[in-house]
């Protein structure tokens, strides 16, 4: 295991198919996240356009006022203010150079200002369960501590962004860089194009902050997400990232229980024409355990019943817990398999019945 007691302050390794955490120090602890916070900024954007409210070539501008304050002001992807710039080149540059700049424009486009979007931001948060965040700038920049989240949320974050918009994902993070306006500049992600798999995704730094990075990368069908925090040189932060990588996959080995679709278990069902609902696997479900581990496995399946109808098909009402010696236990989401609607008077009085009489 990874030493990074004293050279991560925070540090958090979350296997995204079992849900496992496989290294965590301080992952409720708050912290400030620096350039970071632009992550959510793209979740957002990533979520408007998947509900058509915000379309890839609409084009926005940098206003005066917003030059006033932002042009070229931190990390920048050297905007002119007026200079029409479509939302795909915004968010390029937010992800791959993280622009400042861009990042305020797109707020400003998007939601008409930069309350609107922030005020987006903590709503998606919430959305989310990132309890523990809040956001008062569109890009992280120093705000006297009212931007701050956990490693915990973070990962919360990467993993919706990763998984229900897996498309803008790969376009837009984990890409070499950007040239704009003359201005050829790299991504400064330490483990895309380095690590076997690696795709992201975003790092930050401030001097109150100092270096944090949340990344992922996926092999062989697993994926890792990490999150670091409080590293106080940017080489330091770049080692203990890829090395963490590297041990969350070579250290544990990946059993395969349920492929996506696989009925999983059944449900007890309350007042409908059935007993009982299947329970179904929304994604592939492997257990992560540790290289040549000899404990036990145990899985649980847990939900407050009998269930209660009506019930859709593909609504989540239960969860398989798994418990790994040595491992926290973690927690997959499990759906119905088909719709039941609730059952008409006879068929209650029969189930009552029924239920008497056993």
């Amino acid at each position: 295991m990874p030493d990074v007691s004293q050279t991560a302050p925070i540090a958090l390794l979350v296997d995204v198919q079992s849900g496992q955490t496989l290294l965590s120090q301080n992952a409720d602890r708050r912290f400030i996240p620096a350039s970071i916070t632009k992550v959510m900024s793209a979740y957002v954007a990533f979520e408007l356009l998947a509900a058509g409210k915000l379309s890839l070539d609409q084009e926005f501008a940098m206003s005066n006022e917003a030059a006033e304050s932002w042009y070229r002001t931190g990390s920048t992807m050297f905007l002119e203010p007026g200079e029409p710039v479509p939302v795909d080149l915004l968010l390029k540059g937010i992800c791959a150079v993280s622009a400042n700049d861009g990042s305020i424009v797109l707020a400003e486009g998007a939601a008409g200002s930069v309350e609107a979007w922030v005020a987006m931001m903590n709503a998606t948060a919430q959305k989310l369960g990132m309890r523990s965040s809040h956001f008062a700038t569109p890009n992280g920049w120093p705000d006297d501590g009212q931007t701050f989240t956990t490693a915990r949320d973070l990962e919360k974050l990467a993993k919706a962004m990763i998984t229900s918009h897996p498309e803008y994902y790969a376009t837009y993070f984990g890409q070499e860089g950007l040239r704009h306006n003359g201005f050829a500049q790299a991504n400064h992600d330490p483990i895309s194009g380095i690590i076997d798999g690696a795709d992201g995704i975003k790092t930050g730094y401030t001097n109150q902050a100092g270096h944090g990075f949340l990344g992922s990368a996926a092999r062989d069908g697993s994926r890792l997400i990490m999150v670091l925090g409080g590293i106080d040189t940017e080489q330091r932060r770049a080692t203990i990232a890829r090395e963490f990588v590297e041990w969350g996959f070579a250290g544990f080995e990946r059993r395969r229980m349920y492929s996506t679709g696989d009925q999983v278990a059944t449900a007890r069902v309350q007042n409908a024409d059935q007993s009982s609902i299947p329970l179904i696997s929304e994604q592939p479900i492997n257990v992560v355990m540790p290289t040549d581990y000899t404990g036990d496995v145990t899985l649980n399946v847990i939900y407050e019943g009998p269930l209660k109808t009506p019930i859709a098909q593909g609504e989540k009402v239960a969860e398989l817990e798994i418990l790994v010696d040595g491992l926290p236990p973690a927690r997959v989401p499990l759906t119905a398999g088909e719709t039941i609607n609730r059952a008409g008077t006879l068929q209650r009085i029969f189930n009552a019945f029924q239920s008497w009489i056993s």
